[in-house]
């Protein structure tokens, strides 16, 4: 008959890798839509915590009644946990961005589609460029990244070792301002593009001024923007490629400040 001992403290201690396993499970891209059954991503919590647990070696602490202390402790798993899901997600957040910038120029942002991850309504180029992403970033094995860094949050930052100052939130602007210049470089062509067609639009507007320009306006600029976004497809492909290598990068960057 085999019997299994386990301790209190090792016990507190797998709660407490459950508790960040789940919160960073379900707060990164493809896993934290609402299509995706709780059922199932309890199960891959459970799972995942289970191979991870007797990996990460950690020595458990000292068994604590405290009520109190083992709650602190489990929330500071859980913020932990989020908010490395969190500075993953704005990466995506920053390429949907691209997208919906270019969208608005060309026209397009009318035309809109339900987007899987969210349910929410977007427009139909900021979906096709979520896509793109998340079909690069499954080619280049992205979700070995997301082990490891789950792996390194707890090097960073071991249980009972959270804390939340200054640093934290100005790591947390930081990296949202970055998911706009993300955008920014993401979509840069085809903005370009538009800026500059518009701005031939707004010279033959003077020189022809019996032209509707508005009325002809809008189906160049959907063509000319769909053209140089085809045209950069290639690069973009490139840009997410080097952009998905620092996924880790920019976890740790804001999990360094928690401890």
């Amino acid at each position: 008959m085999v019997s299994i001992a386990v301790s209190m403290p090792q016990l507190q201690m797998f709660f407490l890798v459950f508790l960040r396993t789940g919160a960073f499970l379900m707060s990164i891209p493809m896993l934290n839509a609402p299509s995706v059954p709780t059922l199932f991503r309890l199960a891959l919590t459970l799972a995942a915590s289970l191979l991870l647990f007797p990996l990460l070696a950690l020595a458990p602490p000292v068994a604590s009644a405290d009520l109190f202390t083992l709650s602190i402790a489990a929330g500071g798993e859980v913020l932990i946990g989020i908010l490395a899901g969190l500075a993953i997600r704005l990466i995506f957040e920053g390429i949907q961005l691209a997208g919906e910038l270019a969208g608005y120029q060309m026209g397009l942002a009318i035309a809109e589609v339900i987007d899987p991850s969210s349910e929410d309504q977007v427009a139909i180029l900021a979906q096709f460029t979520s896509l793109l992403a998340t079909l690069v970033f499954l080619i280049l094995n992205g979700h070995h990244w997301f082990i490891r860094t789950l792996v390194e949050s707890y090097r960073a930052v071991p249980p009972f070792g959270f804390h939340v100052d200054g640093p934290v939130l100005e790591r947390l602007v930081r990296l949202t301002a970055e998911m706009f210049v993300i955008g920014l470089k993401a979509g840069a062509p085809v903005m370009v593009a538009l800026l500059l067609g518009t701005v031939a639009f707004g010279l033959v507007a003077r020189a022809v001024p019996q032209m509707n320009i508005f009325v002809v306006s809008m189906p160049l600029n959907i063509g000319l923007g769909l053209v140089f976004f085809g045209l950069s497809l290639p690069h973009l492909a490139g840009y997410l490629g080097q952009l998905f290598g620092g996924v880790a990068r920019h976890a740790m960057a804001l999990l360094e400040a928690l401890s």
